[in-house]
């Protein structure tokens, strides 16, 4: 019975890993869906300085048990097979079809930066302000920052660093940190290409470093994340939607070189179909976000 219950439990890790692979889908937000969201967060909190001294002391079985080592495992073995599977998938994508990936992602984050908006009330000027300072944040940091970011091993454990502190915000997905950071594109290429055989022990080195900076940003910018939305949930939402709104330039279907090749050469006919894979994106994110609140809704009767 526990077998079967740990099954489950990585499938719904898969489903999870499947939507962080995707910029725009909020792994935070399926696992809400799948109804793991509060164990999960809540198992991560575990992982403290008593998990520390029982780990370091040799009680390995009660560190296990303190941190619910069996659900984190196997949330982690079910993301960990979605993204091996899907890296190689989404590599081919953004490489033979810029226009229309981009597309689609844009679409996956106007919507979700719109269901975010959706649940904060009581507007006034003041989170009107907010708003537009994310905007602005968000326009400047994707204005500024370069095209190529460093492959550098100290930017590879930083991104990974930033970008799992996403998996325990509401609406935030990991790959569009990783989208803004440029290094998006980068870290699906070494997971392919570490499947495939290609330098293998190069690319090993570089998600082994990558693990690590996410290791970090869970265990200690989590904390930090989860102090702030407690004590200013609202603005910190706020300014987070407006940080994706603005940061929208980074995904603009036209707005990388591979994407402006393919427009060049196909002409105008790539219009239509940008709208139609903005348009399905769009529907994904909208589909998610009302099944989530459909079992809230069912939770709270």
């Amino acid at each position: 019975m526990k077998l079967l219950k740990y099954l489950k439990t990585a499938i719904k890790g898969a489903c999870m890993g499947a939507a962080d692979v995707i910029p725009g889908v909020s792994g935070g937000t399926i696992a809400f869906i799948m109804g793991i969201y509060d164990e999960f967060v809540g198992s991560i909190a575990r992982i403290d300085s008593q998990a520390v001294r029982m780990f370091i002391k040799g009680r390995f079985g009660e560190f296990w048990r303190h941190i619910n080592g069996a659900f984190l495992l196997s949330i982690a073995v079910g993301i960990g097979f979605s993204v091996v599977a899907l890296a190689g998938l989404m590599q081919t994508l953004l490489s033979d079809y810029p226009i229309q990936t981009w597309a689609f992602f844009f679409g996956l984050i106007v919507a979700s930066s719109i269901f975010i908006l959706r649940g904060i009330s009581g507007w006034r000027t003041r989170e009107g302000l907010f708003l537009i300072l994310g905007a602005v944040l968000g326009v400047v940091v994707c204005t500024l920052s370069p095209t190529q970011t460093p492959d550098a091993l100290w930017f590879i454990f930083l991104s990974g660093a930033i970008a799992i502190c996403a998996m325990v915000l509401p609406g935030i997905s990991g790959s569009f940190i990783l989208l803004i950071l440029g290094k998006y594109q980068y870290i699906m290429g070494c997971i392919s290409d570490l499947v495939s055989g290609v330098n293998f022990w190069g690319n090993l080195a570089i998600l082994a470093v990558f693990l690590a900076g996410a290791v970090t940003g869970i265990l200690g910018f989590s904390k930090f994340l989860h102090w702030l939305l407690a004590r200013w949930h609202k603005e910190t939402l706020i300014v987070l939607a407006g940080f994706i709104i603005g940061s929208l330039v980074k995904v603009w279907p036209w707005s990388n070189a591979e994407a402006a090749v393919q427009a060049e050469a196909a002409g105008s006919m790539l219009y239509g179909s940008a709208a139609a894979f903005a348009l399905v994106g769009f529907l994904i994110v909208t589909g998610i976000e009302l099944a989530g609140k459909a079992i809230s809704m069912k939770n709270q009767a």
